[in-house]
């Protein structure tokens, strides 16, 4: 499969890596300028893990906060994102001639948002888990192709649920969502959306939600944090 990758960071190497040795081919890439908190572009040292490991492979890079449909070039039969932060619009997203998919660390349609680790460890859920699901026009919220679950390991924090155990299941089920596409198996499942949550990034001030706000009298609603079909 010809793959567009669009994602930046060690887990986007580790998912471009895995991809190659699976014998698939990356075209391009698109991922930030810097790493984030570095500011020097000048300096190839504060460079984006992708992108740096797109250049020392002479893979054309695009920097993803000017990724346009005209940036992916023909023949590209996938667009993986992964740990992406850029959102991939209608026309860029046609671009890809099979599908366009995308890695969330979270049993979707919870926990919704840039944020689902950290909201994972702040609930203390005992549960979670990774999904894989077709892109849409709404945040996260496209059909599943692959999702698997995992107990969280008492004492997790959000660095090391990650990096132990939901960064390797995400690299595992873009490679299989990826080989089922080469195979012409292609997975849609819909969501349940009467049990979806959303929840906003940790380091954004809380949102203000007007029809959140209870009754003098009756229970407070943190407007910070919903479930979608609250809405």
């Amino acid at each position: 499969m010809n793959i567009y990758m669009s994602g930046r960071g060690a887990f986007a190497v580790q998912v471009a890596d895995a991809l190659l040795d699976e014998g698939h081919k990356i075209a391009d890439a698109a991922a930030p300028r810097v790493r984030k908190g570095q500011s020097d572009e000048g300096n190839a040292l504060s460079w984006d893990r992708l992108r740096s490991w797109a250049y020392a492979r002479g893979i054309p890079w695009t920097d993803s906060a000017e990724l346009r449909a005209m940036h992916v070039p023909d023949g590209v039969d996938v667009i993986v994102a992964a740990h992406s932060h850029a959102f991939l619009g209608r026309r860029t997203r046609a671009r890809a001639g099979v599908a366009t998919i995308g890695y969330h660390p979270s049993l979707l349609p919870l926990h919704r948002g840039r944020d689902a680790i950290r909201w994972t460890i702040r609930d203390g859920d005992k549960v979670t888990g990774g999904s894989v699901h077709h892109l849409t026009e709404r945040t996260d919220a496209g059909p599943l192709a692959a999702q698997e679950h995992l107990f969280v390991p008492p004492g997790s924090t959000a660095q090391s649920l990650w990096r132990e155990h939901l960064a390797p299941l995400g690299v595992r089920l873009l490679l299989r969502v990826v080989s089922d596409l080469a195979e012409g198996r292609r997975i849609e499942v819909p969501r349940d959306e009467t049990v979806a949550t959303w929840e906003p990034a940790m380091g954004a001030p809380p949102l203000f939600k007007p029809e959140l706000i209870a009754l003098p009298g009756t229970t407070s609603v943190d407007g910070s944090r919903w479930a979608l079909h609250s809405r």
